[in-house]
């Protein structure tokens, strides 16, 4: 049996021979409509030279000229698992997509270690600006073109997909998108941490030793444990953050809720003008919402995301 050099359990193996173990989050789930709510889902290529695709979801009985918020979004799995068109994002990525009337792009990026950070970010850079050609009639895809109303967009994201949607809301108030207007981002749970312990993390440090390797694992050529892509206090662009609002959702048996709390103390002491808001919810998990979306704390998010996906 080959060796093991890097055992990152239970995410993903990698061995001396060069072989790449994911071990969750390798599921798929057919681009068909939803037979529970009635969205249609597709997929669709970007960029096929760099595997760069999406799913798209549109909720049914749309007038054939209606304009719709536009949510994009970027799932999570710590940028080593997880993808697009995996089980864990189908069920509530359709229930959002029909409760909130909104059109849907979930972005499908390249993931470490084979595609190491910032690959992910710049494909989602690059599926962003894929996204606005639409703004202008330019894009080739008709469920944007006909029913995305880009002046209503919205990203979020989990664990690793809701940092990089602040990430992605950053570069949008520094470089803008052409024809988009970012009104704000959703982050569930977000992939935050840092060097230094701060409020609980020191609870367990088993689980920080492993936060810590995951992401370096995922960025070998970064600034380490305080590089501001994974601490945003670090990160002297963070004022720059490209929307008037944020909502940000942490479960209160997740190792990573102390970060998202403080994230919004960060924000505001750098001088953003936004409003941002933080809701924890007690006696969850990491991700609650995704392994049990249809339970009383997963609907009670799906509503509060709602809302804040019609407000106008």
């Amino acid at each position: 049996m080959a060796e093991i050099i890097h055992d990152l359990f239970p995410l993903i193996r990698v061995y001396k021979d060069g072989r790449i173990e994911r071990l969750m989050g390798e599921g798929f789930v057919p681009p068909e409509s939803d037979p529970e709510t009635g969205v249609q889902i597709k997929d669709i290529e970007i960029d096929p030279q760099i595997n760069l695709s999406a799913r798209l979801y549109l909720p049914k009985n749309i007038d054939p000229i209606q304009k719709i918020p536009l949510f994009v979004y970027f799932h999570g799995g710590a940028f080593v698992i997880e993808s697009a068109t995996s089980p864990t994002y189908h069920k509530h990525l359709s229930m959002v997509a029909a409760e909130a009337k909104v059109v849907i792009v979930s972005v499908n990026y390249r993931l470490a270690p084979e595609y190491p950070l910032p690959i992910a970010y710049e494909d989602s850079w690059i599926a962003l600006k894929w996204i606005a050609s639409h703004a202008n009639g330019d894009g080739y895809e008709p469920w944007l073109k006909d029913h995305a109303n880009f002046n209503r967009v919205y990203f979020g994201g989990d664990s690793a997909g809701g940092n990089i949607a602040h990430h992605m809301a950053i570069r949008v108030g520094l470089e803008k998108l052409e024809g988009v207007k970012l009104d704000g981002i959703f982050l569930a749970c977000p992939y935050f941490w840092g060097k230094d312990l701060i409020d609980g993390e020191g609870e367990n440090l088993f689980v920080k030793d492993c936060i810590d390797k995951l992401w370096l694992f995922a960025n070998p050529n970064g600034f380490g444990l305080d590089d501001p892509l994974i601490n945003p206090e670090k990160d002297p662009k963070l004022c720059s953050l490209g929307c008037e609002k944020v909502l940000v959702y942490v479960a209160g048996k997740d190792p990573l809720r102390f970060r998202g709390l403080y994230y919004k103390e960060a924000l505001e002491k750098s001088g953003w003008p936004g409003t941002v808001e933080v809701v924890e919810v007690k006696d969850e998990e990491h991700v609650f919402h995704l392994f049990a979306p249809e339970a009383e704390n997963g609907m009670a998010m799906l509503k509060k995301l709602v809302s804040f996906l019609n407000q106008s």
